[in-house]
């Protein structure tokens, strides 16, 4: 990491306490941008459903899935990334409401399902770059399976909130 930003090893270590007090700042820089994309959306006075695929597809060219889901308890969560943690949930919550109030949406859907599918689609990765972008793109066209239409309900329980946040809460290797 040092190597790429063009610094020396120790540099994070003079602006950082600990490794940890690293991690944690990188993840909360990564839900804040997350925040600043369903605030965004909100905000977005278009349709439900553009409003919605718009965020969708900002949230994955934002790539904050692939800076925060590897840190996933590998350290403590602070009181302010909890906060914060909390008002993405209800933002993307009230954003899926929105959307599913206007019948753009399936009913089904869940705002831990979006969390686990942008990950997923963050998990595209190849050595290029753009290559890389165009793909997440392709495979997040798919969004249009997540239009309200009369069909068959998803299989399973959406993942509940416990479920997502209680990744964060697990003990990091060698404690």
């Amino acid at each position: 990491m040092a190597r790429r930003a063009g610094v020396g090893i120790s540099a994070p270590y003079r602006r950082y306490p600990s490794k940890e007090d690293l991690l944690r700042r990188l993840c909360h820089e990564g839900l804040r941008r997350s925040i600043a994309e369903v605030e965004a959306a909100l905000a977005d006075d278009r349709d439900a459903w553009t409003a919605f695929a718009d965020f969708m597809r900002r949230a994955v060219d934002a790539d904050t899935s692939s800076l925060t889901v590897p840190l996933a308890g590998t350290f403590a969560p602070d009181r302010d990334l909890n906060r914060d943690a909390a008002r993405a949930q209800e933002l993307s919550r009230r954003l899926l409401e929105r959307a599913r109030a206007a019948g753009a949406i399936r009913p089904d859907l869940e705002v831990g399902d979006l969390s686990l599918l942008l990950e997923q689609v963050a998990a595209v990765r190849l050595g290029d770059e753009r290559r890389t972008r165009e793909l997440r793109q392709r495979y997040l066209a798919l969004l249009d399976g997540l239009r309200a239409r009369p069909g068959t309900p998803l299989p399973g329980r959406p993942p509940r909130w416990e479920e997502i946040g209680g990744r964060w809460n697990r003990a990091p290797p060698g404690r």
